[in-house]
């Protein structure tokens, strides 16, 4: 074995919203991979138009940056516990790790979460204390939160030793203590090289390359990402696939291109040797998870376990009244197609053809998850219907089991009551209860992952937009009992047509409407939100009889309230068990599942 000394690889891990990508920025800027005069957009790893809209990470990117000589390359991860899929995989490309915490919040469940893999992978940790130039900032109780941290997930005692950077990335600098004004990054640059180890290997040894994740290029078609474990990979190499899951299903394929990324771009190279982090074109059958070996030694890496889903929705082929007016994709092969071909790329989802061909099952690490997906295929010009989300149930022991999630909030003290009195009728248990500077109460709860479902929106209402919410799958545990259902009943369009100010005007009376004059409805399709808990059929499309006969008043000018237009993640969390949300390139709608009402009432009555 030996160590390739002039490369690190490492991957920033974090809870969302701590400044990752922000600190890719900064290494990239002072490690000298931009021009000066150059013009490059913030948060530049975040390429992805949902990316840059939502201001998270939702798949994990590589690049490399050059100091002192030394190459270091880095793998920039979500920090949203719905994508903990992308973190769990590429650890396993990486030597170490910069564990990013934010010097006001703490760890959070996310950092929890992703710490855990590294210590189990036994990878070097760098804690980074970002964001320390924030007025309310407190590094020196999180360096102890931290530490505790280490302590509860058993840390080693050289893990426990882990050296500790405090910078603030939005100002480009990082220094050895909390009160210094550090010179740029080169503190945390010199603690990377220091304390994360090289990559070793055998470069005589059979060639293995183990794949980690998949690019796309329409130019040069699928791109497999992945490290060089041992040997030396070169262009016009004859290889064999292997899966450790397909033991006996073998390929030989040839590298027709091989990459190594340098900053933001890939550099073509003839060769890469042990330790390197590249990029092979010209294998369209190459997968996540695959090994790439020497023909003489076939045998399969083994490839990082990941958790199981735990929110399932049915994807169905749109049957509306509105069915193919708006998208370009709309037939059970096309969506089938599309969705299948998401496997390859994210490892996290699953999907299940069911007895129905035009309804697919697909599950998911939560709803963010799911939501990403959809919202992905209605930009790319699929039309479908999606059912309400579920969760997964388990049996054990011939009880039956559901996901728990560990929820951590923040919110001020005015509005901690109403937070545990909501999440209390979800089944939610509050753990932990304590109070941190300026007037914020933490609450930690344990809930049913189907409690969450539909809380997101009623709690940024019930905190005035001054709540923060993190969760997190904490395993299984016993079914914890019965939720209340919806408070709130729908108001449903009576008849087909176009929704007129006139009829509007009468319906807004029973509850908030959830479309603008002129929107074009069908008979079944779901206008607004009652006020009450039944479902309400309402005429929006009903006109005013004119006549020559005025009278003082009749006329005056109607006022109708401004429409509640959802978004996906509203209208995910909106719909009860027998409505479906309609995803098209253009709207979205929400609509009962059965559109006749006399079929509707016939189905109530059957159920009594």
């Amino acid at each position: 074995m030996t160590t390739n000394g002039n490369i690190r690889n490492v991957a920033i891990i974090a809870h969302v919203d701590h400044g990752k990508t922000t600190l890719v920025d900064q290494l990239l800027w002072q490690s000298g991979t931009f021009r000066e005069n150059q013009e490059v957009s913030e948060r530049v790893m975040d390429s992805g138009d949902l990316e840059r809209e939502r201001g998270i990470t939702i798949l994990a990117k590589n690049t490399s940056v050059l100091y002192n000589g030394m190459k270091i390359n880095i793998v920039d991860t979500p920090g949203h516990a719905d994508f903990g899929g992308e973190v769990e995989r590429v650890l396993n490309m990486v030597d170490g790790v910069v564990l990013l915490v934010d010097a006001f919040e703490g760890p959070m469940p996310q950092t929890k979460f992703v710490l855990r893999n590294a210590l189990e992978l036994d990878l070097p940790v760098v804690v980074c204390i970002n964001k320390v130039d924030r007025p309310e900032a407190r590094p020196n109780e999180v360096v102890d939160e931290v530490l505790e941290l280490f302590m509860e997930l058993d840390a080693s005692e050289a893990q426990l030793d882990s050296p500790f950077v405090y910078a603030s990335a939005k100002k480009g600098w990082a220094a050895k203590e909390p009160e210094d004004d550090g010179n740029g990054m080169t503190a945390l640059f010199d603690t990377l090289i220091e304390h994360i180890p090289a990559p070793t290997g055998d470069p005589s040894a059979t060639t293995k390359i183990l794949m980690y994740n998949l690019d796309y290029s329409s130019y040069l078609g699928r791109i497999g990402i992945g490290r060089v474990i041992n040997g030396t990979a070169h262009v016009g190499d004859a290889l064999t696939i292997v899966n450790i899951h397909e033991p006996e299903s073998k390929k030989t394929v040839k590298i027709s291109k091989l990459y190594e990324f340098a900053g933001l771009e890939r550099e073509e190279v003839s060769q890469a040797s042990v330790g390197s982090i590249i990029a092979i074109a010209g294998i369209p059958e190459i997968k996540i998870g695959d090994t790439l070996c020497g023909a003489e030694n076939p045998t399969p890496l083994p490839f990082s376990k990941i958790s199981e889903p735990t929110l399932s929705m049915n994807f169905i082929v749109n049957n509306s009244p509105f069915a193919g007016l708006e998208g370009k994709y709309v037939t059970s092969r096309q969506i089938r197609e599309r969705l299948y071909r998401e496997l390859n790329t994210d490892v996290s989802i699953r999907v299940e053809d069911t007895e129905n061909t035009d309804v697919f099952k697909v599950t998911g690490r939560g709803e963010l998850h799911l939501s990403i997906l959809i919202e992905t295929m209605r930009r790319e010009g699929y039309e479908f219907q999606v059912s309400k989300p579920v969760v997964l149930y388990k049996d054990v022991d011939g009880k039956r089991h559901e996901p728990i999630e560990a929820v951590t909030i923040d919110v001020p003290e005015e509005f901690s009551g109403v937070v545990i009195q909501k999440l209390g009728s979800r089944r939610g248990e509050l753990m932990q209860m304590s109070t941190s500077k300026g007037g914020y109460t933490r609450l930690d709860f344990a809930i049913p992952a189907r409690g969450l479902i539909g809380y997101r929106t009623e709690f940024l209402t019930d905190t005035k937009g001054n709540g923060i919410m993190n969760t997190l799958f904490d395993g299984y545990a016993p079914y914890k009992g019965d939720i209340p259902e919806r408070p709130q009943g729908s108001l449903i369009s009576f008849e087909t047509g176009e929704a007129i100010p006139y009829g509007m005007y009468n319906a807004q009376e029973r509850g908030s409407l959830f479309i603008a004059p002129g929107t074009k409805v069908y008979a079944g399709m779901v206008v607004g939100r009652n006020a009450r808990r039944d479902d309400m059929e309402v005429n929006i499309c009903k006109q005013k009889k004119l006549t020559n006969i005025r009278a003082s008043g009749s006329d005056d000018a109607l006022r109708l309230v401004p429409a509640e237009i959802l978004s996906l993640e509203q209208c995910l969390e909106f719909i009860a068990d027998d409505e479906l949300v309609e995803i098209t390139p253009e709207n979205l709608r929400i609509r009962k599942k059965v559109l006749d009402a006399t079929q509707r009432m016939r189905g109530r009555v059957s159920k009594k």
